[in-house]
């Protein structure tokens, strides 16, 4: 099968040069020259030197062109016909099988056929043509810094020059620099020397204004600065890329043209991304547009049908590029386009395409207004047709044709639409996309309270109280039948204690010198602890009262509203209290109105085409706080938010965490500083509450099969 393959190559590239004939003038034309003979010699190193001896000098190298499968170099020679007396010749000397030599007109191609891919290099001497063949595994071998002689310096000492210097930027991020010479024959040397690329423009001049460096760093391309100089007679561009990249170059007429690109670590890449067809190399110098399209035609196979204004001559080197690369580089050189329809590729001028498509257009168009028109209805089952009444009939995209109408009828949902019958087909076809069942969300949320409170409360009560004589009521201080006394923390109550008053019993009220109680927490009283000292005759007491109070408490709160809506339509649910309020109006009088302080999820989803949902959302956690003389107030938590989220996932989209340390202590100044007895002189509180809101969100796409269930 692989020896087929081969020799079907073979006949399409033998038959290349016998359609070669076809785009040349008569064979009865005279030749001017005339290939004599060829010889073929082996040097050192892998080289292999083809001498072919012609009539007359040749005024150019022939142009030639490459092809990597089956291996092959191709050179035509114009104006040039066949002496040899025979066309095929076997060498079988190195990589070189054989020569064939074909005579199409006044033109004759000469096809070296190789056993590999092989570099070569052309130069006349004398009426002779040096055609030098090079391994390319040994060139690639080579190190960096080998000049690669893209074009050869033309004979004789007429000097060139550079017009112009230009950087842009290519589709791909690749950097561009387009060099305007004054002729095409200018040589061109180029070569990468460490880290830089180096252009050599043999035996040209660089005008002065040329002579700069242009930073291109901005363009965010491998290409970090342009350096333009003049060296030895010669003009050289200076090309300083970073990172691993790599360059391609090609010459259309007086423009020459290097890419540099970030290198792809891909072996089967292609030679720049969007190209994909087999590599060939061409090489032609002054040559006819229509030529250069037959030789590319008979490589690939493709039936190209060119207009008759296609016309000119081109200059063009191309070293390994996709035939399409190619083939696009040729077309943008002569302002020509193509149209492809199967293996048929129309080439022409570009207005010409143009008008050719308009009148077409144009064509079809006065069809369409001349077409008979038909109506027809459509039962609409998920969308409602007065919607689609409003789509159909847009002012700004109208979808009916300038003739066509639609009628609505809403008891059946039914459209009726006349119009001809290419666009009642294309709102068929509408129809089909739009009237669909919408997919619905389940969206569920869960808003969980959690809180964590811890109190603690000590205080004491001290006091003592002298009950032996009825005109000495307690501590006196002064006359025998009044008292002054004193207290800390507290007041004094002399209920029962009046002068001349005996009392039966002592009351520890009267007795408190020390009043700093615990309070209690959260509305639980406090925990006493009595301790009372008296003399044997019970008229002196010494009383002390303990109060201690510890709380500690968890809670959580869950709260999980659920709602279940349309693809990007908003639903809505809340549960809650109203709360009313006076509020006054324009005349001065007042009326009541409410505020809602309520628990409410209200989301809008929209499903992705790859079953994730977008929602966005808004959750009020709201309740009834603290009394104020205005009215009770609400105390709030909410969230406004977009995310999304996996089919079936949860998401927090939300929490709030608050925590409250409090520390209080109550103290008799100097005595509750007292070691080891201090501590019947204070009141001592601490507080730490810790509370924790998250809110979780849950969507599930609900599957037309899927039944819910609660």
């Amino acid at each position: 099968m692989k020896l087929f393959t081969i020799y079907r190559v073979y006949l399409k590239h033998a038959a290349l040069a016998l359609a070669f004939a076809c785009a040349s003038v008569s064979a009865s034309a005279q030749t001017a020259n005339s290939i004599e003979a060829v010889n073929v010699s082996a040097q050192q190193g892998g080289k292999i030197i083809v001498k072919v001896t012609l009539k007359n000098p040749p005024a150019n190298p022939p142009a030639g062109f490459t092809i990597n499968n089956p291996p092959r170099i191709a050179f035509d020679f114009p104006n040039t016909s066949n002496a040899l007396g025979r066309s095929l010749q076997d060498i079988g000397e190195g990589d070189l099988r054989k020569i064939n030599v074909v005579q199409a007109g006044d033109r004759t191609r000469m096809v070296l056929e190789l056993a590999k891919n092989t570099s070569y290099d052309t130069q006349i001497v004398g009426n002779s043509l040096l055609i030098t063949l090079q391994d390319t595994a040994g060139a690639t071998a080579t190190p960096a810094g080998i000049t690669q002689h893209f074009a050869e310096a033309r004979p004789g000492g007429q000097k060139s020059s550079l017009r112009d210097i230009d950087f842009r930027r290519g589709r791909n991020g690749e950097g561009r620099i387009t060099v305007d010479l004054s002729d095409n024959a200018v040589g061109i040397d180029v070569r990468q020397q460490g880290r830089q690329l180096i252009v050599d423009f043999i035996n040209t001049a660089l005008p002065k204004n040329l002579e700069r460096r242009l930073d291109v760093i901005d363009f965010g391309t491998p290409v970090q600065t342009i350096d333009a100089l003049t060296q030895s007679g010669n003009a050289r561009i200076v090309i300083e890329p970073k990172g691993n990249w790599e360059h391609s170059a090609y010459q259309t007429d007086n423009r020459f043209i290097i890419e540099v690109k970030q290198a792809i670590e891909d072996p089967n890449r292609l030679v720049r991304p969007g190209y994909s067809g087999e590599k060939l190399s061409l090489n032609f110098q002054n040559v006819e547009v229509r030529a250069v399209l037959q030789v590319i035609a008979d490589f690939t196979g493709l039936n190209v049908i060119t207009s008759d204004t296609v016309s000119g001559n081109l200059t063009l080197r191309l070293k390994d590029v996709p035939w399409d690369q190619a083939l696009d580089i040729i077309l943008q050189s002569k302002g020509l386009d193509m149209r492809k329809t199967g293996n048929v590729v129309w080439i022409a001028p570009r207005d010409e395409l143009a008008t050719r498509e308009k009148l077409a257009l144009e064509s079809q168009q006065q069809i369409s207004d001349l077409e008979p028109t038909r109506t027809e209805s459509f039962q609409l089952n998920y969308q409602k047709a007065d919607a689609f009444q409003k789509i159909l009939a847009d002012d700004k995209q109208r979808i009916l044709s300038k003739r066509g109408s639609a009628v609505v009828d809403a008891r059946t949902n039914t459209i009726f639409i006349q119009d001809t019958p290419t666009r009642l087909e294309e709102v068929r076809k509408l129809i089909r996309k739009v009237d669909v069942a919408v997919r619905q969300v389940m969206i569920e949320s869960r808003i969980v309270e959690a809180s964590d409170t811890f109190s603690r409360n000590i205080g004491v009560r001290l006091g003592y109280h002298d009950n032996s004589s009825p005109q000495n009521q307690g501590a006196s201080i002064g006359s025998a039948n009044s008292g002054v006394r004193s207290t800390v923390g507290g007041s004094l109550n002399d209920t029962g204690f009046h002068t001349g008053q005996i009392a039966t019993a002592p009351d520890f009220t009267q007795s408190l010198g020390v009043n700093l109680p615990g309070g209690g927490i959260g509305g639980a009283p406090a925990g006493v602890f009595s301790f009372l000292l008296f003399n044997d005759k019970a008229t002196r007491f010494l009383n002390l009262e303990l109060t201690a109070l510890q709380a500690d408490g968890k809670g959580k709160i869950i709260s999980s509203p659920r709602v279940i809506t349309a693809d990007q339509v908003e639903a809505t649910i809340e549960q809650g209290t109203e709360i009313p309020y006076q509020q006054a109006t324009s005349s001065g009088a007042t009326s009541v109105s409410f505020k809602k302080a309520t628990l409410s999820l209200m989301v809008k989803p929209q499903i992705t085409p790859d079953d994730k949902v977008i929602m966005n959302l808004k959750v009020h956690k709201d309740s009834v706080g603290t009394t104020t003389t205005a009215g009770p107030s609400i105390d709030t938590k909410q969230i406004n938010t977009q995310v999304l989220v996996e089919n079936g996932g949860t998401v927090v989209i939300g929490g709030i965490y608050t925590q409250e340390e409090r520390s209080t202590t109550t103290k008799v100044p100097v005595l509750g500083d007292l070691p080891y007895v201090g501590f019947l002189f204070k009141n001592n509180q601490r507080v730490d509450d810790r509370r924790e809101l998250l809110i979780f969100i849950t969507p599930k796409i609900i599957k037309d099969s899927l039944s819910l269930r609660q």
